[in-house]
């Protein structure tokens, strides 16, 4: 099973170190790795890993594998994306977030909601992205935002994607309330930045949540003020190992 929220576990059960998967509802401004650590250092063994990372300032659903559990990395990575999130129109920046400053601002008085969602369908189904350069890609072994926080631009090879839904929430202008299926690897931030550009006016990434990853929600996920406050973290039970993972 997938440790979620604490439950109790028997002390006969095997070790911590035998692995254990959590879903971490990861905070604002903190990074992948930060979570990695908090778990790391709680439950006292080395061998921590999480199978996607989020940029620090999304929030939601990081699955994180302890343990012998750490080879099931890529099967969760793998997995399929679901973000909400949301975008301003009429803005562009650098990092396509607020990460860095604004640096174009443009007029959207022409952007309707027509407009817009016919915008939006031309995402759909399989197609390449370009990672930005703001992004943990390496590029001789070191990541591209580096590079790009010194003002450099690098040639990236683009990947694979599909998005399999881009729909609207609501629109009030400038604001773009989404939601976004998609296949690994998607930049959801590079998806805001293209969405721009296809209207004409720029648009930047401002909030972003993951939901879903496979059918493990972020609803069933522990905050970092209740993973802090399990009594038995130390004592977490292995989940079972089947070589599909069962749903939260």
């Amino acid at each position: 099973m997938i440790r979620s929220m604490g439950e109790e576990s028997n002390k006969s059960e095997a070790p911590v170190d035998e692995g254990t998967i959590l879903l971490m509802d990861k905070p604002f401004q903190w990074t992948s790795f930060d979570v990695v650590h908090k778990v790391r250092r709680t439950l006292g063994i080395p061998k921590v890993g999480h199978t996607g990372t989020l940029d620090p300032r999304a929030t939601g659903l990081l699955i994180i594998c302890t343990g012998r559990q750490t080879k099931r990395v890529q099967e969760f990575a793998d997995m399929e994306k679901e973000y909400t999130g949301t975008l301003q129109l009429g803005i562009r920046t650098p990092s396509f977030d607020l990460e860095t400053a604004v640096t174009e601002q443009a007029d959207i008085s022409t952007v309707t909601q027509e407009k817009l969602a016919a915008a939006v369908q031309g995402f759909l189904g399989k197609q390449l992205q370009v990672p930005p350069m703001f992004s943990a890609v390496k590029h001789h072994g070191k990541p591209l935002y580096k590079y790009a926080r010194k003002g450099k631009t690098l040639e990236r090879e683009a990947k694979e994607i599909e998005i399999k839904e881009f729909s609207i929430i609501s629109f009030a202008p400038p604001n773009v309330s989404f939601r976004v299926r998609c296949s690994k690897g998607t930049y959801i931030r590079t998806l805001a930045n293209d969405l721009g550009e296809i209207l004409g006016c720029g648009a930047t990434l401002v909030e972003l949540r993951r939901t879903r990853i496979g059918e493990y929600r972020v609803e069933n996920a522990l905050t970092i003020s209740q993973f802090e406050n399990l009594k038995n973290a130390r004592e977490l039970s292995p989940i079972e190992t089947d070589e599909q993972p069962l749903p939260a």
